[in-house]
């Protein structure tokens, strides 16, 4: 059997002197984050899914598009461009809504699960830092489930449009129309910056969510959730105020607001690259309080994964 060593240089050694190649941080992280995705398969499955009931449901919009269309060009050129690109713009936020959902409940299970099922035994046994674990599985809520919306989303509108053509070419409204109101790189554009300025903004709840599953023996959704309304119902009833309550509020729903202006009219949505307010969102202190935050929650839960056992 072979033993390792270390050397005078420090390098690992066997029995026979013989050096063991040392394994790449880049290489660790990859294969930490092929663990993640074999290990928790909702993390592409209900994405998926989702996005095969919005392209059903989205295609019967499109099928119908003719109709609703007809007559419009002419009358109201803004409710045209409105109902024309409706179907093209809504389509990613219930993907987009699906993988912010799992990557909450991926960070609530991300540690306490493998101390559950007393799996983080063997996973300690591997050249694996505490550190390289944690940001890893960080790195999913933060990385790969925004990846993976904005390609499902891209397919989704895609498909839509390949569908759209050939359905208003059979109509007497024909395609022109919806050319013209549909800016497809312009729609990809904003949703590589929407999905980048939400997981920057979503940071701290990701972080909060994996702190408790290091900490929580049990039940970690409640203990993640319950402290936060007793304190919200606890200003209100003593102190007739609604500060903390807000201030969870601002932090689900103050991306849009920080980040993108909206329009008025029909629409009443982002679509145009103008509407993207980059400067403001990157000066907001909102976000970089939000992000201190996070780092203080992963350092915590970097401490607390060294040091946990198996329940």
């Amino acid at each position: 059997m072979n033993t390792s060593t270390e050397t005078g240089a420090g390098l690992p050694v066997d029995s026979r002197g013989a050096g063991i190649a040392r394994i790449s941080g880049a290489r660790v992280v990859y294969w930490s984050l092929r663990r993640e995705l074999w290990e928790n398969r909702s993390i592409h499955l209900a994405p998926l899914v989702v996005t095969a009931f919005v392209l059903l449901g989205s295609l019967v919009a499109v099928a119908s598009l003719p109709h609703r269309m007809q007559g419009l060009a002419r009358q109201d050129p803004a409710r045209l461009h409105a109902m024309a690109i409706k179907p093209f713009s809504m389509a990613p936020a219930p993907i987009m809504l699906t993988t912010f959902l799992v990557g909450m409940f991926f960070c609530l299970d991300a540690l306490y699960g493998e101390r559950r099922d007393r799996s983080i035994l063997f996973w300690k046994s591997l050249p694996v830092s505490d550190r390289t674990t944690v940001l890893t599985k960080a790195a999913v809520p933060l990385v790969v489930l925004p990846t993976i919306a904005l390609v499902l989303s891209v397919i989704t509108q895609i498909v839509m449009l390949a569908v759209s053509v050939p359905v208003l070419l059979g109509s007497a409204v024909g395609p022109a129309a919806l050319w013209r109101e549909l800016r497809f790189f312009e729609g990809v554009a904003i949703m590589v910056y929407g999905l980048a300025v939400h997981a920057l903004w979503f940071a701290p709840i990701y972080g909060w969510f994996l702190l408790v599953s290091a900490w929580a023996r049990r039940a970690p959704f409640l203990w993640a959730t319950v402290p936060l309304l007793v304190i919200t119902g606890f200003e209100r009833l003593a102190l007739d105020s609604w500060s903390f309550g807000y201030m969870l509020q601002y932090r689900v729903s103050g991306a849009m607001k920080e980040a993108f202006t909206w329009s008025r009219g029909p629409v009443g949505e982002v679509d145009r690259l103008w509407q993207l307010e980059p400067v403001r969102f990157l000066r907001a202190p909102g976000l970089w309080v939000g992000l201190l935050f996070a780092a203080v929650c992963l350092v915590a839960a970097i401490r607390l994964r060294r040091n946990r056992e198996p329940i």
